[in-house]
């Protein structure tokens, strides 16, 4: 039985550690989230812990550009 040719362009191989780190939002946005989550943690302030938390929006326009070069699915 012969294959299906394909239609249209290749298909590109997601970076993971990209697509780990970053999110983009509704409107377009791309954010990250902070490191220095995962240990050696128990003398940092409970506040300082709730920061880390937050998401921090991508402003620089060449890391946005990388970001939507190495995740081109990233939704």
């Amino acid at each position: 039985m012969a294959r299906k040719q394909r239609q249209g362009k290749y298909k590109i191989k997601t970076h993971k550690g990209t697509s780990k780190r970053f999110r983009l939002t509704g409107t377009g946005m791309v954010v990250r989230t902070k490191g220095g989550k995962s240990h050696l943690r128990r003398r940092t302030s409970d506040r300082t812990k709730a920061l880390l938390a937050e998401m921090i929006p991508v402003k620089a326009r060449g890391i946005i550009k990388r970001v939507k070069r190495l995740a081109p699915y990233l939704h």
